[in-house]
């Protein structure tokens, strides 16, 4: 009888990692590349499951493309120095990240350096296997 709820629970145990593990892919983003932006920001979401960032750089037209930028959960980003403050609309930061694969203006968070030269790591592996 022992043996079956031990099994029993190592089942359990099994059935709610896979949810945990699936949360999120870093298949969109191309890990063997690194893009560094610079820009203003526009908004920065201080929510979970994941920061974003949206960044207002320059296109040397006159304009300006906005890109997001996803970064880990609200307890990680704390844990690496940010806080809900760390950004705020009209700042200028230079962003490091791993692009999207697919070409759309955005990435997953490296780094963030700000304006007085803090520099802010985003918690993105530096490495991502797959390419």
């Amino acid at each position: 009888m022992k043996a079956n709820v031990l099994i029993g629970m190592l089942a359990w145990a099994v059935q709610a990692a896979v949810p945990a593990a699936a949360h999120h892919s870093f298949a969109m983003f191309d890990g063997t590349k690194q893009v560094d932006i610079e820009g203003t920001i526009k908004d920065f979401q201080w929510t979970n499951p994941h920061i974003w960032i949206q960044v207002m750089v320059p296109d040397g037209k006159g304009g300006a493309n906005e890109y997001s930028v996803e970064g880990v959960n609200v307890s990680a980003m704390r844990n690496l120095g940010w806080s809900r403050h760390s950004l705020k609309p009209g700042d200028k930061v230079k962003i490091s990240m791993r692009p999207m694969r697919n070409g759309n203006m955005g990435g997953s968070l490296m780094s963030a350096t700000l304006a007085d030269g803090t520099k802010l790591s985003g918690g993105a592996p530096q490495t991502i296997g797959g390419g």
